[in-house]
């Protein structure tokens, strides 16, 4: 009892202590590749090879396939990439997932402790930030090996139990054995990488002749295959509550699995032939090195399968999830933020940038509904202005939550946190703009209800400040897009326009109420209007300012965003 206790306790404990290293590996990985990413993802385009090749890079760069599944939902999600795109990373994903394998395969069982000492001191004594997610990735690639190694020490009895042996061999003699075993280890641990750790360990542990396997290749393989079905599951549970897409990318990476598991478990002896001519050795010294190959193999096997078929992949997952009937949008929510990559800043990051565009083009149509109603007399119009005005507000809210979020997941770069803080400064900017369009909108509505009467001149003056007001964020609005920072010297020449004419504005009427052709108690609510029109056109500047300081709204938005024209 006390001895199943000891195994049962080592190998969760051990398991924790590799989970707890790989996820560290992940974390740190991306803080010091983070903005490489952008860069792999690039490398997307309408061509389903590139799109395989910058899943496989991403994933063997975040040394995590789920992060770059989930990645790619949120991203078709959010409607930054298309649905063939997401798929086609996806597969590559599968590829790059089996870097994991390969490394844990490496002996380095002397060099545990060194590694996690190496780690260590150049963490603590790192002044950089670069240096030190170098050190905490190297610590934890150390952790990732002390957990492999506490499995192993605790598999080493089940070698010599009567018991045990007689159920691994009805798993290996049962290849839907193995595949149930396999797929239920993944769905429990949530990590595939961390139940092919197991695998490679269990299976390293020499039989009663001390020469093969406890378990052998034959036995092994199905239990990966297991594996494989498992990982869906998160790419499952990431597209709960997303798009129709989200939901579709995540189906096609359990397509790809399942008919991988359907294909090679009727190849069981053949395969594993194959695997052991291309890993010769001694079984016990080389099986988790085949074990790394077959996952390999299985992988760009079931890719190069699959990569000329995508159009037909994509067909059957559009087939099996229909579209339905689209709810209308709603202004204030946000259509592109994605909780499931706060812990990813450079992919989520790109998801703001988008948001914000669009919190900037909703501003841009509540201007023009502005400058069109200033002789309108429109109530009706005035109120749906209001109701803009209100929505943008609450966005800009949702926004900012959202990037207070990620400032305390503790994941973001020191690049990172400063875009962010100018973001955050942008955004104010946008919320002011917003709230200046519901006051000239109430002062508006002032006027209609009082049966205010202002005289020609002034009103078309007026219509026509607010069009150079639209103007001036118009080009502030394309400064964000392209990161144009040359339109800024436009912005500045319509701010002085702005200016002389608000100026002239305010003499003319006094001049108007001087001759009595316009009353002196319109005074107060028109210079009311046009001292909210002079923040507005500051606010306009300080946006184009905000680009200009280098947070380039262009350059947050992913490639794939323009390649795919939305």
């Amino acid at each position: 009892m006390n001895g199943a206790f000891e195994i049962i306790s080592g190998l969760f404990g051990g398991m924790a202590v590799f989970i707890f290293g790989m996820n560290m590996m992940s974390e740190c990985l991306q803080k010091a590749a983070g903005e490489k990413m952008k860069q792999i993802l690039a490398l997307l385009t309408r061509n389903p090879v590139m799109g395989v090749l910058a899943g496989a890079l991403t994933t063997a760069v975040l040394q995590s396939s789920s992060a770059t599944t989930v990645m790619a939902i949120g991203f078709v999600s959010a409607r930054l990439m298309t649905l063939p795109q997401a798929v086609s990373i996806i597969l590559g994903a599968n590829i790059g997932t089996t870097i994991t394998a390969q490394i844990i395969a490496f002996k380095l069982s002397d060099y545990i402790y060194l590694i996690l000492f190496a780690g260590f001191a150049v963490s603590f004594v790192a002044k950089t930030e670069k240096l030190k997610n170098t050190g905490q990735t190297v610590f934890a690639f150390g952790l990732l090996f002390l957990g492999i190694e506490t499995m192993g020490d605790v598999m080493k009895p089940l070698a010599s139990s009567p018991f045990f042996m007689e159920l691994i061999a009805k798993v290996a003699d049962t290849p839907v054995l193995g595949v149930l075993a396999g797929t239920l280890m993944t769905l429990v641990v949530q990590s595939s990488s961390a139940t092919i750790a197991v695998l490679q360990n269990f299976a390293s542990q020499a039989g009663p002749d001390g020469v093969t396997s406890v378990l052998g290749l034959a036995g092994a393989l199905p239990i990966l295959l297991g594996d494989n079905v498992g990982t869906t599951i998160t790419a499952l549970l990431a597209s709960t509550g997303q798009a129709k897409d989200a939901k579709r990318t995540a189906l096609a990476h359990c397509i790809f699995n399942l008919s991988g598991c359907f294909l090679f478990i009727w190849l069981i002896q053949p395969f594993a032939a194959v695997i052991r001519w291309l890993t010769p050795g001694p079984e016990v010294e080389v099986i988790s090195r085949q074990i790394a190959n077959a996952h390999t193999a299985f992988n760009i096997i079931m890719t190069l399968i699959w990569t000329p078929l995508l159009p037909f992949m994509v067909k059957v997952v559009t087939s099996l999830i229909r579209e339905g009937k689209k709810a209308p949008e709603e202004l204030s929510v946000p259509l592109y933020l994605d909780n499931r990559l706060i812990t990813q800043p450079a992919a989520a990051l790109q998801l703001v940038g988008r948001e914000v565009i669009r919190c900037g083009e909703i501003t841009d149509d509540m201007l023009r509904l502005l400058a069109g109603a200033v002789r309108a007399d429109d109530t009706k119009l005035l109120a749906e202005i209001t109701e803009q005005s209100a929505q943008v507000r609450r966005l800009n809210e949702h926004i900012t939550e959202y990037l207070s979020d990620l400032f305390s997941a503790g994941s973001m770069t020191e690049e990172q946190a400063n875009g962010t803080a100018r973001l955050m400064y942008l955004l104010g900017d946008l919320d002011r703009i917003a709230f200046q369009g519901s006051e000239i909108t109430d002062s508006l509505q002032t006027k209609i209800e009082k049966k205010y009467k202002y005289s020609k001149e002034a009103m078309k003056d007026l219509e026509k400040s607010l069009g150079l007001i639209q103007e001036m964020y118009g080009e502030s609005l394309q400064v964000m897009r392209s990161g144009d920072t040359d339109r800024t010297k436009k912005i500045m020449k319509k701010k002085e326009k702005v200016f002389e004419l608000n100026l002239e504005m305010r003499r003319a009427h006094l001049r108007r109420v001087n001759k009595g052709k316009c009353s002196a108690r319109l005074t107060t609510p028109f210079h009311k209007i046009l001292n909210t029109l002079d923040r507005m056109s500051n606010s306009c500047i300080n946006i184009a300012d905000a680009v200009t300081g280098q947070t380039d709204m262009g350059e947050m938005l992913p490639d794939v965003y323009r390649a795919t024209g939305i």
